[in-house]
């Protein structure tokens, strides 16, 4: 039996009117959607200019010609096509508790990524967990949506996460700075901060979505516990109460604030979200007051 796809059709015909936003310019190609203040071959008309000898003839106004007797020629808004990039956490980590966070990073990639194919971005979905997996780039319009869906369909989330490395691997394989999506719990025993900024200071516009299960802030269990790292698969025994419970909420807020301010001070942008939340709220509200997409 074929499994059921990321997204069905009526989200997608909902997603059309957003696009996915960036605060930097960019060198980019030609096409896409965010607008430039140069002339050239886009498909918004800007203005008229006099015709000169080599224009192309197909740009001509034909219509002031036979009412002027003069050739104008139409000029067209440049789009510079931003390239998107989006990692998404294959860890295992991504895999623990209750809520399937690696299913719901997949589908709200697969979200993104059709976001931006309606509107002619050039888009790269990257894996990775303790380094950087086959990657998949489309491009061009809604019509090669599916072959996206059936690339995150197939991923599967294993290992551990190594962000340090995946970062120094990221910054080799992608010279050209652009928009860089991050889908991730953020989970790694060496920590992400550093490693972040190394992709920030290059150049690189951040979007960091952070997923978590409701246990993985709130924790559920009361008493003695013995926890095994989903990754690692180290286990340690702990004694829970109600005061360590609080305590590791508010280290895990700590926490979600400081990659947060590491976005912000980077001309970033951050989110939080939890897999209770349903997509397509997360997708037309906290998203879309992140500045993520409009």
């Amino acid at each position: 039996m074929p499994a059921a796809p990321l997204l069905d059709r009526s989200f997608l015909e909902r997603l059309e009117r957003l696009t996915i936003r960036w605060e930097k310019s960019f060198g980019g190609l030609i096409g896409g959607h965010n607008p430039s203040r140069f002339a050239g071959g886009g498909q918004e008309f800007l203005d008229h200019r006099n015709f000169h000898h080599g224009d192309d003839l197909r740009a001509v106004n034909w219509r002031a010609y036979m009412r002027l007797e003069k050739l104008f020629l139409k000029m067209f808004q440049i789009e510079p096509r931003v390239p998107v990039r989006m990692m998404v956490d294959c860890s295992l980590s991504m895999t623990s508790g209750s809520g399937d966070k690696f299913l719901y990073a997949r589908r709200l990639a697969a979200a993104l990524c059709y976001v931006g194919l309606v509107r002619l971005d050039t888009i790269t979905l990257q894996p990775f967990g303790a380094t950087l997996g086959e990657r998949f780039l489309s491009g061009g319009g809604r019509h090669r949506f599916s072959p996206v869906m059936d690339f995150l369909g197939g991923l599967e989330a294993k290992g551990v996460t190594h962000y340090l490395e995946t970062a120094r691997q990221f910054l080799t394989t992608y010279q050209q700075r652009g928009l860089l999506i991050v889908i991730s719990d953020f989970l790694d025993d060496e920590g992400c901060e550093k490693a972040l900024q190394y992709l920030a200071d290059f150049g690189h516009e951040l979007l960091l979505i952070q997923i978590w299960a409701d246990e993985d802030r709130t924790p559920p269990w009361m008493g003695e516990i013995d926890l095994v790292d989903s990754e690692t698969h180290m286990q340690m025994r702990l004694e829970v109460d109600q005061a360590a419970r609080e305590r590791y909420t508010e280290a895990f807020d700590a926490y979600s604030r400081s990659l947060e301010r590491l976005a912000e001070r980077n001309r970033g942008r951050y989110l939080g979200v939890s897999t209770s939340s349903p997509l397509e709220d997360v997708i037309f509200g906290p998203l879309v007051r992140a500045r993520g997409i409009a």
